[in-house]
């Protein structure tokens, strides 16, 4: 009797569920291949890091990133100074191909607004200028100040009309604005060390990076200054 019972639930249980479980198993291997394809087919793509994360920057400043491009290829560099991290990013045509630490003025936090007032200018500007026998070994002289900081101070009445204009006709223009008014001038990228903050209101590198940066960069590049 026991012997007929065992017999009746290997065949209609155990053989039942063994087949069940191989069909099972040839079905999944053939939608995997009909899926992916088979084995030898199949290719196990890992993601490359980013070793720089993105700036903060609504347009997304690059797509890719090589640090190794030589400094003679750069044909179309725009700057990206991120205040609030002290980094300086070159672009190059949507390659990150330089990331330079940088220092700034002691007043690090929000926009330039008067002369004197320590800090570090944000907006869109342009290098208006190269000095090779700067004060702080080498410079880049920005357009600071720019339209909207003059709109900014003629509603205030931090400036008048004919500083106004002669600020709007410099940008329009690509040259170097007055830098006597009460907003203040003379916002340079420069040497002599990124290991603080410690300018009047410039963007600092270390000479070595500068004169990288020097080489790279002609007049009329676009700088970004960002918080």
């Amino acid at each position: 009797m026991k012997m007929h019972r065992r017999v009746l639930i290997r065949r209609y249980i155990v053989v039942p569920i063994l087949a069940l479980a191989m069909t099972i198993t040839l079905s999944s291997c053939a939608l995997w291949k009909s899926w992916f394809g088979s084995e030898s087919e199949i290719k196990i793509v890992k993601p490359v890091p980013c070793p720089v994360e993105m700036p903060p920057s609504p347009d997304h400043p690059f797509k890719e990133v090589n640090l190794d491009t030589p400094a003679s290829a750069v044909v179309n560099p725009t700057l990206y100074v991120i205040k609030g991290e002290r980094r300086l990013l070159v672009v190059d045509n949507d390659v990150l191909v330089r990331d330079y630490r940088i220092g700034l003025g002691p007043r690090t936090f929000g926009d330039k607004h008067y002369q004197g007032d320590g800090r570090t200018p944000e907006g869109e500007f342009f290098v208006c200028v190269k000095n090779p026998h700067s004060k702080f070994y080498k410079s880049l002289g920005l357009s600071y100040p720019g339209p909207q900081h003059a709109e900014r101070a003629l509603l205030s009445g931090a400036i008048n009309l004919d500083e106004y204009r002669h600020i709007i006709t410099a940008n329009t223009h690509k040259t170097r604005p007055p830098w006597n008014t009460s907003l203040g001038g003379a916002i340079f990228i420069h040497g002599g060390g990124a290991h603080e903050d410690w300018t009047e209101g410039c963007v600092a590198l270390y000479d070595r990076a500068m004169d990288e940066l020097f080489k790279i960069v002609p007049v009329g590049t676009p700088v970004r200054i960002l918080p």
